[in-house]
């Protein structure tokens, strides 16, 4: 549904992304992290057509989302990080742009901001941080877009809404449909994204499912830390009451990954990939 082919891309003289390749296919929610500055949000607008690439190709829905053409544009809902939301209620919102988007489902919008509690008849601007995202969300899910990109969305909500989000999200999911989450809060999205893509100073550091990485590693929390040269250590780090080690073990078998580990994990060692998975970057 989306594959990318020896992109790149650069802002001016800087030089972002210099050769990634790899496929995203329907019926997953792809978890992308990164630290601040690895091009995670300019990743999410090369495949939604809002910014172009320098080179290599890009195809997601069939489409060259650097065409714009209105075909794929009905089939792509991207919640950003930061809102400007226009001065205009709900309805009017709604009435501006559902048409848009030929599959909108207004029942689904409906339950969607009922359970969220967004107050109703007001100014979109008058709302707060929080509301605004939850509306926004709403609409994204009632679009019933075949990829929704979501920029950080659990930014700006409250516990319960965190869990709501969760949950809708899981529910909206279907084999024809691609939802991609971008975010620093990985906890609050753990229990949803799957494969993970790790960026990296401009280049893809990893693209596996949690089920390819518990089959090859194992977590430990121990009081004291391992010694360097223990056989299968990959990394350490301390941690509240002693220490969290990452240990590779292919008799591992379905065991709790903690992402957070994982990515600090992958990030010191750039070469994770390519030495439990015998590839260069991860998945194609």
């Amino acid at each position: 549904m989306i594959a990318i082919d020896h992109l790149a891309f650069g802002y001016g003289q800087e030089r972002l992304f210099n050769d990634i390749s790899m496929n995203w296919e329907p019926g997953n929610i792809y978890g992308l992290l990164g630290m601040n500055g690895a091009g995670k949000s300019t990743l999410l607008k090369l495949m939604a057509g809002l910014l172009f690439p320098d080179s290599g190709t890009l195809r997601a829905l069939g489409y060259d989302p650097s065409r714009r053409e209105p075909g794929f544009l009905s089939k792509v809902f991207v919640l950003p990080e930061e809102l400007n939301m226009p001065a205009i209620t709900e309805r009017e919102y709604l009435s501006v742009r559902v048409p848009f988007y030929p599959d909108f489902n207004h029942q689904r919008f409906e339950r969607y901001i009922t359970e969220f509690e967004i107050p109703r008849g007001r100014k979109l601007t008058s709302l707060s941080y929080g509301q605004k995202k939850k509306f926004l969300l709403s609409f994204g899910l009632a679009c019933e877009s075949a990829l929704l990109v979501l920029d950080e969305p659990t930014n700006g909500l409250d516990i319960p809404a965190k869990a709501q989000f969760r949950r809708l999200v899981a529910e909206a999911l279907s084999d024809r449909r691609v939802f991609i989450i971008s975010t620093h809060q990985v906890q609050d999205v753990a229990s949803l994204i799957d494969p993970i893509v790790i960026l990296h100073q401009g280049s893809v550091l990893f693209n596996h499912t949690l089920a390819e990485v518990s089959a090859r590693i194992r977590m430990s929390h121990t009081a004291s830390r391992p010694s360097d040269d223990e056989q299968g250590l990959l990394y350490s780090e301390a941690a509240v009451g002693g220490f969290r080690s990452v240990w590779k073990d292919s008799d591992a078998e379905d065991k709790l990954i903690d992402l957070e580990v994982l990515f600090n994990t992958v990030v010191s060692r750039p070469d994770l990939s390519a030495s439990l998975f015998d590839v260069s970057g991860g998945r194609s």
